[in-house]
């Protein structure tokens, strides 16, 4: 593929900044001056760097560039539409606008080219972390001839300034990623004013600290070839992540609003664009200018990874017996017939729902290939671990049990950039109560339909002796206000063998809600398939006075309440409710039989109440903190025993 023409270069680059500039101004809405200062950069990487071909973005095995300053959107939706990754020059006008595929920051799904969801400051850089993981992982499982690229980060002040930069760089330099580099444009601006108002790190000792290769380019964000130069001098680096670190000036080359920290966001109007595009020879009267010259060159760039696309799809081919296996690795699915691989338990025993969890992992591992797990310094506490599984390090690059230290936003994140590389089915744990250290990426989770699983157990105050500090109770329902995040809380070890059947088999992300203390497993969990529905019978009447709608650990509660009611004369259904998402999904005749109108219904959590009025008459909950002391003692307190239960369902049937 021939170089992109020299002669072309500097009038290309202000094609950038022109596109920069005009897309936001016709949304009145946006972020124009990293895109502006950055436009050398992305023709560095699109004409020169990046392995890619445009007539399939989604060729597995791409480079993959994350623009963590998700603000800069605009330079990102350019440089596809430039390179002809299917976006037209309608789309950068309808910029910022309803169903549009250029929306106001990156979101996986709706434009081609897009590798992760960006926005939210220092996400980026973690799902960067976890496309390297997922990288190296295939690479050196099924060869360099099916997987061998690079992932590519540019990040800003704001994305060092979040901690979860700090997490995810932390890791990254422990696994040394050496196919990971980022770019930090130092432009030292921010919303308020200068980066100095608050933040006055070293970042070029931060991360050599943290075991990276720091190569600092100074004022080198208009060079092309010192861009380059860089950039190709980290891509020699074979044992340690990259950052370069590049001084630039926001909005530059605008006479009046280089480097005005006003021009993060949309600051530029007519006069100023018309006197910048001046500066830059561009038309002064033309909006979203492209000429067919600088257009069709960057076209020819686009396709400059055609033949070796070619030449990788033959080499897939040539796995033979091995391309099932990295099929259902890159799709994060389990082989054919895996399920039958899942353990169940028999009525009458007990298991705590964090054990039977480790068990279906574990029942798991050769038939979910791309099954990688591992929990925030709470690994065995989780049940996410893996007997006799390699460590997924420097040493074991295609283990299968990935520690990730105390750093449950890296882990989240990082989850999420793994899954959406493709090659990994992630599952990660942690405390329920510590979910909140990790919500952020959590949500981007759901928003992107991120294929990975979050394991939070010890899910009550059944936790005990620990305290409030420990003992989740506004977390389940707040999680549950996540859409598109189906949320699990099984009532027993076979309850949680369903639910890991559908995490697996489903799309997107999956919460298994698990309890640390052991459970009854109860009669009829393993014959029915009422998971799959979110909500079943389990115990029913003919004629039923009063449904007990139990979760979890609550559900034994139920039944023992159920029975307590019929030694009353009262006829009692159960009915478990393990996933409020997926019973929602039913249609009316479906709920109605599980739920019928008329009949008093009362749920068991132990939790907050706040939602149970749509599908309930009377939440019994824990609307306070716990406190410290045994676990049961905590919950026979709050009231998550039978004899509350089955009182309160009398007061129920007689108001």
């Amino acid at each position: 593929m021939a170089a992109f023409p020299a002669a072309l270069e500097a009038r290309a680059v202000s094609v950038i900044r022109g596109l920069a500039m005009d897309a936001p101004h016709q949304a009145r809405s946006g972020h124009q001056g990293t895109a502006m200062a950055l436009a050398p950069l992305a023709h560095v990487l699109w004409t020169r760097i990046l392995r890619y071909d445009a007539d399939d973005p989604a060729w597995p095995d791409r480079d993959r560039f994350v623009l963590s300053a998700g603000h800069a959107s605009i330079l990102l939706y350019s440089m596809l539409y430039l390179t002809g990754q299917g976006l037209t020059l309608d789309d950068l006008r309808n910029f910022r606008q309803w169903d549009s595929r250029t929306p106001g920051h990156p979101e996986v799904g709706p434009t081609a080219g897009v590798e992760v969801t960006t926005g939210p400051l220092g996400q980026g850089i973690a799902n960067a972390v976890g496309m390297a993981v997922a990288e190296r992982w295939l690479r050196h499982r099924f060869g360099a001839g099916v997987c061998d690229h690079r992932v590519f980060a540019l990040c800003g002040d704001g994305d060092l300034s979040e901690g979860i930069s700090h997490e995810a760089g932390s890791l990254a330099g422990h696994q040394r990623l050496d196919r990971l580099i980022c770019v930090y444009d130092d432009n030292r601006i921010t919303i308020d004013g200068p980066t100095d108002l608050s933040l006055s790190d070293d970042a070029a000792q931060r991360f050599g600290a943290y075991g990276w290769h720091v190569i600092d380019l100074g004022e080198a964000a208009d060079d092309l070839d010192a861009l380059e130069a860089g950039i190709r001098t980290a891509m020699a680096v074979d044992d340690a992540p990259s950052m370069l670190i590049v001084r630039s000036h926001v909005a530059h080359p605008s006479p009046g609003q280089t480097g005005n920290h006003e021009a993060h966001g949309y600051s530029l109007f007519d006069e100023e664009i018309a006197v910048t595009k001046a500066v830059m020879g561009l038309p002064t009267d033309q909006s979203f200018y492209a000429p067919a010259d600088v257009t069709g060159a960057y076209r020819a760039a686009g396709r400059r990874g055609a033949a070796e696309r070619a030449a990788w799809g033959q080499r897939v081919e040539a796995l033979g017996p091995r391309r099932s296996e990295y099929e259902a690795c890159r799709a994060g699915r389990g082989l054919p017939d895996w399920e039958g691989k899942l353990p169940s338990w028999p009525a009458g025993g007990s298991v705590a729902t964090r054990k039977a969890s480790s068990a279906c992992l574990n029942a798991m591992v050769e038939v979910v290939p791309g099954l990688v797990a591992g929990g925030a310094d709470l690994t065995g506490n989780t049940g996410t671990d893996l007997s006799d599984a390699d460590p997924l390090d420097p040493t074991h690059p295609a283990g299968r049990q990935l520690y990730f230290g105390v750093r449950e936003h890296a882990m989240g994140a990082l989850m999420n950039g793994a899954a959406l590389h493709g090659g990994l089915m992630p599952v990660g744990g942690t405390f329920l109560v510590f979910s909140d250290y990790m919500r952020p990426a959590v949500r981007l989770a759901a928003l992107s339909r991120a294929h990975c699983v979050f394991v939070w157990s010890h899910d009550s105050v059944g936790v005990g002796e620990d305290g409030p500090t420990h003992q989740p109770v506004e977390h389940i329902m707040s999680l549950r206000a996540i859409p598109g995040l189906r949320v699990f809380r099984p009532a027993d070890g076979n309850e949680v063998a369903q639910a890991w059947q559908l995490a697996v088999n489903g799309d997107g992300p999956s919460a298994m809600i698990l309890t640390r203390q052991n459970v009854p497993v109860l009669e009829g969990t393993a014959a029915a398939a009422g998971v799959a529905r979110g909500a079943y019978t389990l115990v029913d009447n003919p004629d039923p006075e009063v449904i007990l709608v139990g979760t979890g650990s609550e559900v034994s509660v139920c039944v023992s309440a159920a029975a307590a009611l019929e030694g009353r004369g009262v006829a009692a259904r159960v009915v478990s409710m393990p996933c409020w998402e997926l019973f929602a999904e039913q249609d009316a005749a479906y709920q109605t039989g599980v739920l019928p109108a008329g009949v008093p219904k009362l749920s068991v959590e132990a939790g907050v109440t706040l939602g149970w009025e749509r599908w309930v008459d009377l939440p019994v909950g824990i609307d306070r903190f716990g406190a410290s002391a045994p676990g049961p003692v905590v919950l026979d307190k709050l009231g998550m025993n039978p004899d509350n239960v089955a009182s309160r369902a009398v007061d129920l049937i007689k108001s």
